[in-house]
Parts: structure tokens; C-alpha cells; sequence
């Protein structure tokens, strides 16, 4: 059962976005997905509030504040939505269940230090070498110059640069209906579905 751990020790990065669609991509194969919110802020429990009873069912994995217990034996896939200043016994407990790791990183000089030091501190855990690592660039503008830093900034770390995500509408719309990029007709997000196929292929791998 792949678990797959969203995270980034940064706040407003877009970790719950990537997490809900993560999600809806999952459930758009027919998986039995769940996703789990170790966010004290509970964004995904929140958007899968919102989710219609139509749509491919997504199921709510109860996390406690103070542990951290393994997903239920009877789902295929688990995405996992993390907080903000992960670290300690929490940030060591979320890594021991994941398969991958998708880091989301806005092209800003606050996000691109604050994600660094926390690359390294994955470093640093035993099981690094069994983690499968991706960056995610949320809400590039590729013709800024704040998008030619974190060009620059995801070169040297040696890690995959799945894709770069535009800043859109979409997912806000989306967001705010329980629903993601995999619940509706492609032609309405066609240019989104284009920029996520790295992803998704990545997420089978």
C-alpha cells in the first residue's frame, strides 16, 4: 500500500492542494483512497467535507494530535497532508510511513531556505535512501525572476523537479466544492491535467 507524505515545513505552500488532487488522482483510478490530516488546521478533513456524495468516494483517515497510528489495512493508497513546522518525534513518525515524499515549493527566497533545511533534515534519517522524493513547483510564474531562483535553487539538490503548476483559478473553484482536477470533464482543466502527467506518472512508478 503506497503512502504518499505531502510536506514542506512552510505554511501557504499549497501542501493541501497537492495532497486533495494527489487524492482525487488516486480515486480517479479506483483505488480505495484515503487521506489523512496531521494539520492542526485541517484543510483536506475540511475539503472532504465539501466532497458531493457523487464522487469517487475519498476516505477520512482520523489522526490524533499526539500520534501518528498507521492507515487501516483495508485501502490500496494513502495520501497524507502535513503540517506546517513539522519536526521533532512528528516529523520522524510521519516519515516512517511513507513510500514518497512530494515536496511543494513556491518560488519565493522564504520557502526556497526553509524548504533546504528541511531536504536535509530528511537527509539525515536513516531510511532516507528508501524514500522516493519529488519537487513540486507551485504557482510558477516561469517568466519571473522568483522563477528563475528556484531554477536555480532545485538544480543543486539533486532531487526530481516533477513539474512546475501555474497559479490558477481552478483549483481554488475546485477546492471550494470538495473536488479536484480528476472529478471533472478534462476539457475544462486540459492545460492543469498536461502540467500534472509528470506527476502522475511518477506517483505509478
Amino acid at each position: 500500500m503506497p503512502v504518499v507524505l505531502v510536506a514542506n515545513p512552510k505554511g501557504g505552500v499549497g501542501k493541501s492542494t497537492l495532497s486533495t488532487n494527489v487524492a482525487g488522482y488516486f480515486a480517479s483510478l479506483g483505488h480505495g483512497v484515503m487521506l489523512g490530516d496531521a494539520d492542526r488546521q485541517q484543510s483536506s478533513r475540511l475539503w472532504l467535507g465539501l466532497r458531493p456524495p457523487e464522487a469517487r468516494p475519498i476516505r477520512t483517515w482520523d489522526i490524533s494530535h499526539d500520534l501518528i497510528a498507521r492507515p487501516p489495512r483495508d485501502v490500496s493508497h494513502v495520501v497524507l497532508d502535513t503540517p506546517a513546522g513539522l519536526h521533532g518525534w512528528r516529523f520522524k513518525d510521519v516519515m516512517r510511513l511513507a513510500d514518497k515524499v512530494l515536496v511543494p515549493l513556491q518560488p519565493s527566497i522564504f520557502d526556497i531556505y526553509a524548504t533546504r533545511a528541511f531536504l536535509d533534515e530528511v537527509a539525515e534519517l536513516k531510511r532516507a535512501s528508501q524514500l522516493d522524493i519529488g519537487i513540486v513547483g507551485m504557482r510558477v510564474d516561469p517568466r519571473t525572476i522568483a522563477a528563475d531562483k528556484l531554477r536555480e535553487f532545485v538544480s543543486g539538490l539533486g532531487l526530481p523537479v516533477l513539474a512546475h503548476l501555474r497559479d490558477t483559478q481552478n483549483y481554488i473553484h475546485l477546492a471550494a466544492r470538495g473536488l479536484t482536477l480528476f472529478d471533472v470533464a478534462p476539457s475544462r482543466v486540459e492545460k492543469d491535467l498536461q502540467q500534472w502527467q509528470p506527476i502522475c506518472e511518477w506517483l505509478n512508478a
